[in-house]
């Protein structure tokens, strides 16, 4: 007899407004106990000295994580000119310093090579493992990192306020942007010395910041029992997938994991993935084989 997970059924995302210096692993598990949910899962990694979104999946909704993890993201960060540290954020130790400071013409010049799939060599600081340990833990223990460069997309970025010290830009990127290699590589076009003050991420995917919580509001809405507020159901992470609407048979049979016949106008796109929903009601993620909808994550909900 299979034994039985601790918690309740609690199914869907929670978009967090991560606070200061928690940790996205320390806030998954705030969140799940929380909602006292049987299983829980972010979306993407934020930087412990970075605020702002972090969707977290809750229950069956942690089936969809793959799929949010390539989602495009936003930030809104700021530059401060005069210093470079280690972890090129303000944990670190300072490295080097300059007298420099660029004007915002400068900065406006240099803005457009940083746009596009450029490459970049993330922080020695990150999670990124070497060998099957992670950067930062190398790091730390003082051993020397080379970190290769990596392609990455930044959509756009924008230069929203300079104050002749410190620049506050908006950047839209793709998976695997870190924008504190963003940060050192535009103060290093500049001749300049300079590092992140500020890191906020405004976007995951379909998750923005006026869908999020605070942990504060969370706690009060768990306490008067209003959960349902700040859940977001299972299939908003799978937004751009194309949708199949099946019969209650239909769905019976993906859900004891045997194929269906699939609509020859939707084979015809061919698309990687499709959502199968009987009626409001997410039932599988599914593959077309064949002429065949096989399904491969099924949510029991």
């Amino acid at each position: 007899m299979p034994r039985k997970r601790k918690g309740n059924p609690v199914h869907g995302w929670v978009v967090l407004d991560k606070p200061y210096r928690l940790g996205s692993t320390s806030a998954v598990g705030k969140l799940r106990w929380l909602f006292t949910a049987q299983k829980a899962g972010h979306a993407g990694t934020l930087d412990p000295l970075a605020t702002g979104i972090l969707p977290i999946a809750l229950g069956e909704a942690t089936k969809t994580v793959p799929f949010m993890m390539d989602a495009r993201k936003g930030y809104q960060f700021t530059l401060t000119f005069g210093e470079n540290t280690d972890t090129w954020d303000t944990e670190g130790t300072v490295t080097e310093t300059s007298d420099v400071r660029p004007t915002e013409v400068d900065i406006l010049q240099a803005l457009p090579q940083f746009i596009g799939d450029i490459e970049q060599i993330p922080p020695r600081f990150s999670a990124i493992k070497v060998d099957g340990k992670r950067s930062y833990d190398l790091a730390r223990s003082g051993e020397v990192v080379e970190l290769k460069s990596r392609q990455v997309t930044v959509e756009s970025f924008e230069l929203l306020s300079y104050d002749g010290q410190a620049a506050s830009f908006e950047v839209a990127c793709g998976k695997g942007t870190y924008i504190r290699s963003l940060a050192r590589d535009l103060a290093a076009a500049l001749s300049a010395c300079g590092h992140v003050t500020m890191l906020r991420r405004t976007r995951v995917g379909p998750f923005t910041l006026a869908q999020s919580f605070t942990l504060d509001a969370l706690e009060k809405l768990c306490h008067r029992g209003g959960v349902s507020e700040a859940l977001r159901p299972v299939e908003t992470a799978l937004d751009d997938i194309p949708v199949l609407a099946i019969t209650e048979i239909e769905a019976n049979e993906l859900k004891h994991g045997r194929a269906i016949v699939l609509t020859p106008s939707l084979a015809a796109e061919n698309p990687d993935w499709i959502l199968a929903m009987e009626k409001d009601k997410a039932v599988a993620l599914c593959r077309a084989i064949e002429g065949q909808l096989r399904p491969k994550k099924v949510f029991n909900l």
